[in-house]
Protein backbone atom coordinates (compact mmCIF):
# COMPACT_ATOMS: atom_id res chain seq x y z
CA UNK A 1 0.00 0.00 0.00
CA UNK A 2 1.85 3.35 -1.10
CA UNK A 3 2.06 6.10 1.63
CA UNK A 4 -0.27 9.60 0.42
CA UNK A 5 2.84 12.35 -0.46
CA UNK A 6 2.39 14.45 2.45
CA UNK A 7 3.29 11.50 4.65
CA UNK A 8 6.15 10.75 3.10
CA UNK A 9 7.85 14.88 2.91
CA UNK A 10 6.54 16.14 6.03
CA UNK A 11 9.92 15.26 7.00
CA UNK A 12 13.18 16.30 5.29
CA UNK A 13 15.40 13.17 4.02
CA UNK A 14 17.85 12.33 7.27
CA UNK A 15 15.68 13.80 9.61
CA UNK A 16 15.90 10.32 11.44
CA UNK A 17 18.83 9.11 10.21
CA UNK A 18 21.14 8.29 13.25
CA UNK A 19 24.34 10.35 13.71
CA UNK A 20 26.07 8.92 16.94
CA UNK A 21 29.51 10.72 17.57
CA UNK A 22 31.55 11.49 21.07
CA UNK A 23 30.89 15.07 22.19
CA UNK A 24 33.37 17.32 22.15
CA UNK A 25 36.37 17.73 25.17
CA UNK A 26 34.85 21.25 26.01
CA UNK A 27 31.46 20.84 26.17
CA UNK A 28 32.28 17.01 28.23
CA UNK A 29 34.49 19.45 30.60
CA UNK A 30 32.10 22.09 31.09
CA UNK A 31 29.07 19.57 31.68
CA UNK A 32 30.76 17.94 33.92
CA UNK A 33 32.50 20.83 36.05
CA UNK A 34 28.68 22.30 36.02
CA UNK A 35 27.55 18.56 37.93
CA UNK A 36 30.27 18.50 40.62
CA UNK A 37 30.06 22.02 41.12
CA UNK A 38 26.38 21.51 42.28
CA UNK A 39 27.00 18.62 44.31
CA UNK A 40 29.69 20.50 45.98
CA UNK A 41 27.84 23.27 47.17
CA UNK A 42 24.85 21.02 48.45
CA UNK A 43 26.95 19.03 50.87
CA UNK A 44 26.64 20.65 54.03
CA UNK A 45 29.79 18.94 55.46
CA UNK A 46 31.72 20.55 52.58
CA UNK A 47 30.59 23.95 53.60
CA UNK A 48 31.81 23.05 56.52
CA UNK A 49 34.73 22.40 55.66
CA UNK A 50 35.12 25.20 53.24
CA UNK A 51 33.86 28.29 54.53
CA UNK A 52 33.31 28.20 58.48
CA UNK A 53 36.25 26.76 59.80
CA UNK A 54 38.61 28.54 57.80
CA UNK A 55 36.51 31.89 58.59
CA UNK A 56 36.16 31.05 61.85
CA UNK A 57 40.08 31.03 62.17
CA UNK A 58 40.72 34.04 60.15
CA UNK A 59 38.62 35.96 62.91
CA UNK A 60 39.68 34.13 65.96
CA UNK A 61 43.62 34.63 64.81
CA UNK A 62 43.54 38.25 64.17
CA UNK A 63 41.26 39.67 66.86
CA UNK A 64 42.98 36.82 69.81
CA UNK A 65 46.29 37.62 71.01
CA UNK A 66 47.88 34.44 69.89
CA UNK A 67 51.37 34.06 69.96
CA UNK A 68 54.06 36.83 68.47
CA UNK A 69 53.30 37.18 64.95
CA UNK A 70 54.98 41.52 65.16
CA UNK A 71 53.41 44.09 63.95
CA UNK A 72 52.74 42.30 60.34
CA UNK A 73 50.48 39.75 62.22
CA UNK A 74 47.15 39.94 59.58
CA UNK A 75 49.49 39.81 56.99
CA UNK A 76 50.68 36.75 58.24
CA UNK A 77 47.48 35.07 58.73
CA UNK A 78 45.53 35.80 55.78
CA UNK A 79 47.71 33.22 53.59
CA UNK A 80 48.09 30.99 56.32
CA UNK A 81 44.20 30.39 56.60
CA UNK A 82 43.89 30.78 52.69
CA UNK A 83 46.38 27.89 52.60
CA UNK A 84 43.61 26.04 55.03
CA UNK A 85 40.80 26.87 52.81
CA UNK A 86 42.69 25.89 49.79
CA UNK A 87 43.92 22.00 52.07
CA UNK A 88 40.45 21.64 52.92
CA UNK A 89 38.54 21.99 49.71
CA UNK A 90 40.86 20.61 46.96
CA UNK A 91 42.57 18.18 49.32
CA UNK A 92 40.48 15.85 52.44
CA UNK A 93 36.75 17.40 51.01
CA UNK A 94 37.78 15.99 47.68
CA UNK A 95 39.13 12.77 48.46
CA UNK A 96 36.15 12.16 51.03
CA UNK A 97 33.81 12.97 48.81
CA UNK A 98 35.77 10.57 45.80
CA UNK A 99 36.00 7.66 48.37
CA UNK A 100 32.50 7.34 49.51
CA UNK A 101 31.15 8.26 45.54
CA UNK A 102 33.27 5.10 44.21
CA UNK A 103 31.66 2.72 47.41
CA UNK A 104 27.90 4.11 47.18
CA UNK A 105 28.20 3.39 43.20
CA UNK A 106 27.67 6.79 41.64
CA UNK A 107 31.78 6.98 40.02
CA UNK A 108 31.15 3.19 38.42
CA UNK A 109 27.61 4.47 36.98
CA UNK A 110 29.65 7.41 35.76
CA UNK A 111 32.59 5.52 34.40
CA UNK A 112 29.98 3.64 32.24
CA UNK A 113 29.31 6.70 30.04
CA UNK A 114 31.39 7.99 27.05
CA UNK A 115 33.40 10.42 29.62
CA UNK A 116 37.13 8.92 29.74
CA UNK A 117 39.16 9.57 33.24
CA UNK A 118 40.89 12.51 32.60
CA UNK A 119 37.19 14.21 32.28
CA UNK A 120 36.11 12.98 35.83
CA UNK A 121 39.70 14.36 37.35
CA UNK A 122 39.38 17.39 35.23
CA UNK A 123 35.41 18.26 35.61
CA UNK A 124 36.27 17.73 39.41
CA UNK A 125 39.31 19.94 40.06
CA UNK A 126 37.76 22.74 37.72
CA UNK A 127 34.64 22.75 40.35
CA UNK A 128 37.03 22.97 43.20
CA UNK A 129 38.99 25.45 41.61
CA UNK A 130 36.06 27.35 41.05
CA UNK A 131 34.72 26.90 44.77
CA UNK A 132 38.33 28.06 46.19
CA UNK A 133 38.50 31.28 44.09
CA UNK A 134 34.67 32.15 46.09
CA UNK A 135 36.71 31.16 49.23
CA UNK A 136 39.44 33.80 48.01
CA UNK A 137 37.05 36.35 47.64
CA UNK A 138 35.60 35.58 50.99
CA UNK A 139 38.53 35.24 53.10
CA UNK A 140 40.20 38.60 51.24
CA UNK A 141 37.11 40.86 51.89
CA UNK A 142 37.44 39.52 55.52
CA UNK A 143 40.84 39.91 55.96
CA UNK A 144 40.46 43.83 54.22
CA UNK A 145 37.97 44.43 56.76
CA UNK A 146 40.39 43.45 59.50
CA UNK A 147 43.39 45.55 58.26
CA UNK A 148 44.68 43.11 55.74
CA UNK A 149 46.70 45.21 52.76
CA UNK A 150 48.53 42.98 50.12
CA UNK A 151 51.06 44.53 47.77
CA UNK A 152 49.24 46.58 44.98
CA UNK A 153 50.96 43.60 42.73
CA UNK A 154 50.57 40.50 45.36
CA UNK A 155 46.80 40.33 44.74
CA UNK A 156 47.66 38.53 40.82
CA UNK A 157 50.52 36.66 41.92
CA UNK A 158 48.58 35.33 45.19
CA UNK A 159 45.90 34.37 42.41
CA UNK A 160 48.50 32.43 40.60
CA UNK A 161 49.90 30.42 43.74
CA UNK A 162 46.11 30.02 45.04
CA UNK A 163 45.56 27.96 41.72
CA UNK A 164 48.95 26.27 41.65
CA UNK A 165 48.19 25.07 44.99
CA UNK A 166 44.43 23.95 44.15
CA UNK A 167 45.41 22.11 41.50
CA UNK A 168 47.69 20.20 43.76
CA UNK A 169 46.06 19.75 46.41
CA UNK A 170 42.75 18.26 44.17
CA UNK A 171 45.37 15.92 42.13
CA UNK A 172 46.38 14.60 46.05
CA UNK A 173 42.72 13.96 46.77
CA UNK A 174 41.55 12.27 43.64
CA UNK A 175 44.28 10.17 43.74
CA UNK A 176 43.72 9.11 47.69
CA UNK A 177 39.97 9.06 46.96
CA UNK A 178 40.39 7.14 43.48
CA UNK A 179 42.56 4.64 45.00
CA UNK A 180 41.68 3.53 48.58
CA UNK A 181 38.35 2.05 49.87
CA UNK A 182 35.78 4.93 51.81
CA UNK A 183 36.56 3.85 55.00
CA UNK A 184 40.58 4.18 54.72
CA UNK A 185 40.03 7.69 52.74
CA UNK A 186 37.82 9.09 55.96
CA UNK A 187 40.76 8.21 58.12
CA UNK A 188 43.96 8.98 56.01
CA UNK A 189 42.76 12.10 54.57
CA UNK A 190 41.80 13.93 58.04
CA UNK A 191 45.21 12.21 59.52
CA UNK A 192 47.18 13.64 56.63
CA UNK A 193 45.18 16.87 56.50
CA UNK A 194 45.70 17.92 60.85
CA UNK A 195 49.37 16.56 59.86
CA UNK A 196 50.15 19.28 56.95
CA UNK A 197 48.44 21.72 58.93
CA UNK A 198 50.73 20.97 62.30
CA UNK A 199 54.02 21.19 59.03
CA UNK A 200 52.83 24.87 58.34
CA UNK A 201 52.22 26.16 61.22
CA UNK A 202 55.65 25.13 62.08
CA UNK A 203 56.33 28.25 59.36
CA UNK A 204 53.30 29.81 60.38
CA UNK A 205 54.81 30.09 64.20
CA UNK A 206 58.53 31.26 63.40
CA UNK A 207 60.55 33.25 61.42
CA UNK A 208 63.80 31.91 63.03
CA UNK A 209 63.79 28.06 61.73
CA UNK A 210 67.46 26.36 61.16
CA UNK A 211 67.79 25.77 57.69
CA UNK A 212 67.58 22.02 57.23
CA UNK A 213 64.27 22.41 59.30
CA UNK A 214 62.66 25.25 57.11
CA UNK A 215 63.08 23.18 53.52
CA UNK A 216 62.46 20.22 54.81
CA UNK A 217 59.10 21.54 56.19
CA UNK A 218 58.84 23.54 52.61
CA UNK A 219 58.74 20.31 50.92
CA UNK A 220 55.43 19.29 52.57
CA UNK A 221 52.66 20.78 50.13
CA UNK A 222 51.05 22.74 52.87
CA UNK A 223 53.97 24.25 54.19
CA UNK A 224 55.66 25.14 50.42
CA UNK A 225 51.93 26.44 49.39
CA UNK A 226 51.77 28.38 53.09
CA UNK A 227 55.83 30.03 52.39
CA UNK A 228 54.52 30.75 48.39
CA UNK A 229 51.51 32.71 49.37
CA UNK A 230 52.91 34.70 51.77
CA UNK A 231 55.74 35.69 49.80
CA UNK A 232 53.53 36.37 46.97
CA UNK A 233 51.11 38.91 48.74
CA UNK A 234 54.51 41.00 49.51
CA UNK A 235 54.80 40.77 45.73
CA UNK A 236 57.76 38.10 45.39
CA UNK A 237 58.02 34.99 43.94
CA UNK A 238 59.45 31.78 45.99
CA UNK A 239 60.58 30.05 43.31
CA UNK A 240 61.47 27.10 45.46
CA UNK A 241 57.94 26.60 46.74
CA UNK A 242 56.36 26.93 43.08
CA UNK A 243 58.85 23.83 42.44
CA UNK A 244 57.52 22.06 44.94
CA UNK A 245 53.44 22.40 44.26
CA UNK A 246 54.29 21.70 40.93
CA UNK A 247 56.19 18.73 41.76
CA UNK A 248 53.48 17.20 43.71
CA UNK A 249 50.79 18.07 41.47
CA UNK A 250 52.68 16.50 38.36
CA UNK A 251 53.05 13.18 40.12
CA UNK A 252 49.60 13.20 41.66
CA UNK A 253 48.02 14.22 38.67
CA UNK A 254 49.92 11.07 36.76
CA UNK A 255 49.10 8.54 39.30
CA UNK A 256 45.67 9.29 39.76
CA UNK A 257 44.66 9.65 35.85
CA UNK A 258 46.47 6.08 35.87
CA UNK A 259 45.30 4.36 38.81
CA UNK A 260 42.07 5.62 39.44
CA UNK A 261 39.01 3.78 39.95
CA UNK A 262 35.58 3.78 39.84
CA UNK A 263 34.43 1.13 42.07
Amino acid sequence: MNQPDFVENRFAPGTFTPDPRPNGRVSMMRAQTGLELVLLLRNGEQLLLTMFIPITLLVGLALLPFGDLGDDRIDKIVPAVMMVAVMSTAFTGQAIAVGFDRRYGALKRLGATALPRWGIVGGKSAAVLIVVVLQAVLLGAIGFALGWRPEPGGLVLGALVIALGTATFAAMGLLLGGTLKAEIVLALANILWFVMLGVASIVFASDDLPAAVNVLVRLVPSGALVVTLEDAMRNSIDWFGIAVLAAWGVVSAFLAARFFRFD
